[in-house]
């Protein structure tokens, strides 16, 4: 089932996109929810990012570019950062680059959304508690990474965490490829097997460290591939059984004072 966000003129409403055609819904996608019976077609609505995450999670290097270079020791303690919520945007939102820099790279990614409240979740155990799955961007500005290693800054900035289009409940995470296309070149193109960290691995040891909630939003990592870009270069993020994830990167607009 693919959910959706999405606006028609000034209102936000939720619904499951069939065949083309999107049929509204009322409540909570993660309880109880029923169709209102109107239904729109997509020329008919602008879409937003399919849900307000409640958190976002991302892990750092976590592909191998084959599967003979995945280690054969994963690491003790995985690379995790934190986004903050007033990055996200939703399809064909402007990425805003940074003052000051002309260049940040694109990282397309699957995003695992939580279901329900997780915590000391075994691994075998760990889909029952994954509502679906979206397509991330994790924009990122190295330029401001700190000289000691912190890289919130520079993956914080409004506009740099795309996800969409849609919310897929019905997806088999481990037997998809994660694209990327700058300006209709491809860039990326990796099996989800060539995590270095597993997805069930990876959000198990999160559920060890603190508890996962409803509506968080874990970004698996990015393939081999990811580029510089500029203002004015179009990204499309594609993961084929969800969809694709389009943004242009824009250049802030800084005003000019007169005196």
């Amino acid at each position: 089932m693919k959910f959706i966000r999405f606006a028609v003129n000034s209102k936000i409403l939720t619904g499951v996109l069939q065949d083309e055609i999107i049929r509204e819904i009322k409540g909570n996608i993660f309880e109880n929810w029923n169709y209102t019976g109107n239904t729109f077609t997509q020329d008919q609505i602008r879409l937003l990012a399919p849900l307000e995450p409640n958190q976002i999670i991302g892990i750092g290097a976590n592909y191998v570019s084959k599967a003979e270079d995945l280690p054969s020791k994963l690491p003790e303690i995985p690379v995790f950062f934190f986004k903050p919520t007033s990055s996200v945007i939703g399809p064909e939102e402007e990425i805003v680059i940074p003052a000051g820099i002309d260049q940040v790279k694109f990282e397309s990614e699957l995003a695992v959304i939580i279901g329900k409240e997780a915590k000391n979740v075994p691994e075998e155990e760990i889909l029952d508690y994954v509502f679906g799955y979206t397509v991330g961007n994790d924009v990122t500005a190295p330029q401001f990474f700190h000289k000691d290693g912190h890289w919130t800054v520079g993956k914080s900035f409004d506009t740099f965490t795309p996800i969409g289009p849609v919310i897929e409940t019905d997806l088999d995470p481990f037997h998809v490829h994660v694209e990327a296309r700058l300006n209709n070149t491809e860039k990326q193109n990796s099996s989800t097997k060539l995590m270095i960290i597993p997805i069930r691995k990876m959000i198990s040891y999160l559920t060890k460290v603190m508890t996962l909630k409803t509506g968080d939003v874990i970004l698996t990592g990015s393939p081999v591939g990811a580029e510089f870009v500029r203002s004015g270069d179009v990204i499309e993020c594609v993961i084929k059984e969800i969809g694709t994830l389009k943004n242009t990167f824009v250049s802030l607009k800084e005003s000019v004072k007169s005196y």
